[in-house]
């Protein structure tokens, strides 16, 4: 057995060595490209970097969800029908992530099915008011981002949520 392992873990290494060499070759002649290595190969002009920019979101609305449910509470439909509404208006937002979220009871594998299910529900909704599909996708993190800090109530209320982000 101890053989066994042995032998797997030297030939996981080999090819982790032999994968991190063949993924550092260069590609085109020596010499060629920039002197520092930022050029052409990496998609970014000698000096310059690409920036990334992110679009603020802050005006869309967390929507919370009661213990164990993912169904669309009253009080935060209104909510929901503010957030079609910035979501159409807003074109410049792109594709929008919902992010289905839950406190940290109940196993690793029920919470993500069920942040699924929260994040599902908020995009069946938003759908619904008019929004296209196409600018909604989802992803659940079941209980690993918590807002909030803690081993109670006043904590969990606040993770069990769907989040937006861009």
């Amino acid at each position: 057995m101890e053989r066994r392992f042995s032998a797997l873990v030297i030939a996981m290494a080999a090819f982790g060595t032999v994968f991190a060499i063949s993924g550092c070759q260069q590609t085109g002649p020596a010499g060629s490209g920039d002197k520092d290595g930022a050029g052409k190969d990496f998609g970014v002009d000698s000096g310059e970097v690409d920036v990334v920019e992110t679009i603020d979101i802050t005006d869309l609305k967390t929507i919370y969800f009661d213990y164990d449910q993912a169904t669309i509470r009253t009080d935060q439909r209104a909510s929901l029908t503010a957030d079609a509404e910035a979501i159409n208006r807003r074109t410049e937002l792109g594709v929008l992530t919902l992010q289905g979220n839950c406190d940290e009871r109940g196993s690793e594998e029920y919470n993500l099915a069920l942040g699924e299910r929260r994040a599902m529900a908020v995009q069946r909704y938003l759908v619904d008011l008019g929004v296209p599909a196409s600018r909604l996708r989802t992803v659940s993190f079941g209980e690993a981002k918590p807002a909030v800090p803690g081993h109670d109530e006043s904590a969990w209320r606040y993770n069990r949520r769907a989040d937006f982000s861009n």
